[in-house]
């Protein structure tokens, strides 16, 4: 379910006017990203425009644009199936007005094709790419390896590494420790992004009766997958997103202070630009 945007397109126009000497990357909330180039190559990632599914998941920032205001996008990348990262009212309008290619896991394409892009936004075979560890993608002037990633509640989930000449920016999706230490011993990561969380009484997607529920790393998790990928600057996500899922992520300044890595920790709101 997508809703209209209160926010306008002043974040679109601002991604669309911008000219990075690097890279510049904007946080649209919950684990959604914008990643445009020096070259100006434009990568969506994980773009959630949904509310949820109120009353069991309940959004908690604002919508921050609406898909169909979308005129620049080279590709559209999604992490895993889960309705937050694949979702074909927030993605599938942004291919349909781009010509951009999806990329996704075979999970993810099993979403797109129960949701009928084809049909319900006409999205064509073309646009939609089917990925898995190993693959590279050459964007533009980026490069960008599909690596592993843990993450026990989905079915095929993957982690992204982008290599442009001014560094190199990570995404884990929702991913926890476990997979990422021939991650951090193959590239040497500038900003890397982690999902961060507490855990909530959610209610059951079937009985409805609130349930104890983890989806995402916690303070000492966070850190431990920082270490694994050895990250220069730590970026936690998802922490905004869901009622009852919300936390305070500068706290993870105290859990980092006797580690190795993160070397810094950077705290972003959902409309931050950050530069590499």
């Amino acid at each position: 379910m997508t809703v209209e945007s209160d926010w306008g397109d002043w974040l679109l126009r601002a991604v669309e006017d911008a000219d990075p000497d690097g890279l510049a990357i904007w946080y649209l909330g919950c684990n959604g990203f914008i990643v445009k180039s020096s070259g100006g190559t434009t990568v969506f990632i994980d773009p959630y425009l949904g509310i949820g599914d109120p009353p069991r998941t309940v959004r908690m920032v604002p919508v921050p644009f609406e898909p169909s205001d979308v005129t620049e996008a080279d590709a559209v990348l999604g992490t895993h199936e889960h309705t937050d990262h694949v979702h074909g009212p927030s993605q599938a309008p942004i291919l349909a007005a781009t010509g951009a290619t999806y990329y996704t896991t075979d999970s993810g394409h099993e979403v797109i094709n129960e949701e009928d892009w084809k049909g319900n936004w006409s999205v064509t075979d073309d646009q939609l790419e089917e990925i898995e560890e190993g693959d590279r993608l050459e964007l533009g002037d980026l490069t960008v390896h599909v690596e592993p990633a843990n993450d026990p509640d989905a079915d095929h989930p993957v982690s992204f590494v982008f290599e442009h000449e001014s560094g190199t920016f990570f995404h884990g999706g929702d991913a926890r420790p476990g997979a990422f230490e021939p991650v951090g011993e193959r590239y040497d990561i500038d900003l890397g992004v982690l999902a961060f969380g507490t855990v909530g009484m959610i209610p059951d997607s079937e009985t409805r009766e609130p349930k104890r529920t983890k989806w995402y790393n916690d303070e000492n998790m966070i850190i431990e997958a920082a270490n694994e990928l050895e990250l220069d600057t730590l970026l936690p996500t998802h922490w905004d997103m869901w009622k009852g899922m919300t936390t305070e992520p500068t706290v993870l300044h105290n859990h980092a202070a006797s580690f190795d890595y993160p070397e810094t920790l950077q705290i972003v709101e959902i409309g931050d630009r950050v530069d590499l």
